[in-house]
């Protein structure tokens, strides 16, 4: 089922990733529903993850953007 909105994002992704990494992981989601219909729930969440660490990482306990 694909969000429509950051507010329907699990609290783990809205507690700890900035928004614009929220958005990221929004949208990997959404296209992994759509791309990849075949994928359990928890596959799409990682596809999801995956995006995020590609644009963001955590240091300090915090995501931060890559340089």
């Amino acid at each position: 089922m694909p969000y429509n909105k950051i507010s329907d994002l699990p609290e783990d992704v809205q507690d700890n990733l900035p928004k614009k990494a929220q958005e990221i992981y929004m949208a990997a989601f959404n296209s992994s529903d759509e791309e990849h219909s075949d994928w359990d729930e928890g596959r799409k969440h990682q596809y999801a993850w995956g995006a995020v660490k590609n644009a963001y990482e955590k240091k300090e306990g915090k995501w931060v953007k890559k340089d």
